[in-house]
């Protein structure tokens, strides 16, 4: 009897020892996440350089990291960062460039060695804003300065990006241009920066299914939008021979 009591108080120890332990993990797990968010090739509005990506962006409590990558297209090729880097918030406030691993301060420069060579860095910001769901990246220079305008941090709206983009991509244009259609109805001011990346590609779809009075339609909507940096948009279109 005394064995028999003191068999089931030590399964019932054990059993009680791993729900505490499940628990823990859960709870480590969980504060981790609530800790950093990770956007994986998140979509942005525009960009000004062709072979310049945001491979992902970590958003730690500690800071903000960016890794990003660039293709040299030419011989002789030359890249640097200058430390005048900053995120711009949709309110227009700016946190500016901490540190940069793996690629020059300008006016120091990387040489590449070949065309079609890769290069990757990363560059620190301090820590998001709490609630941001999109920003710009810009840098400020003399010359041939670096820009991303609208950088989508909502894992769930880049998905839906992702799957329309998949759509035009397999030939599918208009399907695609529904989905971009569907996309710019539901969202909210706060996605407001991924915009001009929705204009731009229904106009654009438009355009390729040859449906040139839905492009003009469109064109003049995006004119009277209130996406942030409206200008850009419109001269980036017009740059492609796009007018209404």
């Amino acid at each position: 009897m005394k064995i028999s009591t003191f068999y089931n108080l030590s399964l019932k120890i054990k059993q009680a020892g791993r729900r505490i332990s499940l628990i823990l993990v859960l709870i480590m797990l969980i504060s981790g996440s609530l800790k950093s968010q990770t956007f994986i090739n998140p979509n942005y509005s525009l960009k000004s350089h062709e072979t310049l990506n945001i491979i992902k962006i970590e958003a730690r409590t500690e800071a903000t990291l960016f890794y990003m990558s660039i293709e040299n297209k030419i011989e002789g090729g030359t890249f640097c960062a200058d430390k005048n880097i900053y995120i711009t918030y949709p309110d227009g406030k700016e946190t500016k460039l901490a540190s940069s691993t793996g690629i020059p301060v300008c006016p120091d420069t990387y040489q590449f060695r070949t065309t079609g060579e890769k290069l990757e860095f990363v560059l620190s910001f301090p820590p998001l804003k709490k609630g941001t769901e999109w920003i710009d990246l810009i840098e400020e220079c003399s010359d041939n300065c670096f820009s991303f305008y609208g950088i989508c941090l909502n894992n769930d709206l880049n998905k839906r990006i992702d799957s329309a983009f998949f759509l035009a991509e397999n030939d599918e244009p208009l399907k695609a241009m529904v989905s971009f259609l569907t996309i710019l109805e539901d969202i909210d001011k706060n996605n407001s920066g991924i915009e001009g990346l929705l204009y731009i590609n229904i106009i654009k779809l438009a355009k390729e299914t040859r449906d040139d009075t839905k492009a003009g339609e469109w064109f003049r909507r995006f004119k009277i939008s209130e996406a942030p940096r409206l200008p850009d948009y419109i001269k980036y279109l017009n740059d492609q021979g796009i007018k209404y």
